[in-house]
């Protein structure tokens, strides 16, 4: 199904509000096979990416960057998967992983934790929503395996992942829009609305009141490929 030529995919639904003709093959690779993305900003061209890349590190949030430094392609700080999630009535959610600081775990037994291709699945950071956001000053994302992040990022009924599945959602405009499902008045924005260099990544309120978001809160999803198209200045 995939090509390096953008081909178009009829009718991709990915929990939109609306089945979208998609040609753009890094939203069909992030979100049905799973392969890592940037999340490229709509306004500015930077890119998400963990505060911390250390596999140690749960307590950091995430931030966007402007340049992409040789350590941060190194560790791949700058790649995140979009992994499935299970569904909320009919819209597939998400988690936002990233590739950066993955842990490999050993396997329990001859078949446990184990891949398709036999190796042990990686555990990877995922970004967790606060509780209290976005009515809360205090940090409300941080990276973070899942039984390790605090107390406030796990769920109210005591599930981590209540606070870590997210709807993703195919803007009208080739994009995409992240909202958490225990906040569906909010979508994954930024501090003070400053989309800058190092803006720290917040839940703010979704003023457009629908699940596509805005357009200064869009993120294009670019594979290795098209990393200088056409953002190229991203990397000046």
């Amino acid at each position: 199904m995939y090509t390096q030529e953008r081909t178009t995919m009829s009718n991709l639904v990915v929990g939109g509000p609306v089945a979208v003709n998609s040609y753009d093959n890094a939203i069909v690779a992030a979100l049905v096979e799973n392969r890592p993305v940037m999340l490229v900003h709509a306004f500015n061209g930077g890119y998400l990416r963990p505060a911390e890349l250390k596999e140690e590190s749960h307590d950091k949030g995430v931030k966007l960057a402007t340049a992409l430094d040789p350590a941060t392609k190194e560790a791949q700080g700058h790649l995140w998967y979009v992994t499935p999630g299970g569904f909320f009535g009919q819209r597939p959610l998400y988690y936002l992983e990233s590739a950066a600081g993955q842990v490999t775990p050993k396997p329990v037994d001859a078949d446990g934790g184990r891949g398709d291709d036999g190796a042990p699945k990686p555990q990877r950071r995922r970004i967790t929503a606060h509780q209290e956001a976005p009515k809360s000053t205090a940090d409300t994302v941080q990276v973070g395996l899942p039984g390790k992040v605090g107390d406030k990022w796990r769920g109210k009924n005591g599930a981590a992942e209540d606070t870590q599945l997210w709807v993703v959602t195919v803007t009208p405009w080739g994009g995409i829009t992240f909202v958490p499902i225990t906040h569906p008045d909010a979508i994954l924005g930024f501090k003070d609305h400053a989309v800058t260099g190092d803006s720290e990544v917040r839940l703010t309120y979704n003023w457009g009141g629908d699940f596509t978001g805005t357009v200064i809160n869009t993120f294009y999803p670019r594979l290795p490929s098209e990393w200088n198209v056409p953002y190229h200045h991203v990397f000046t």
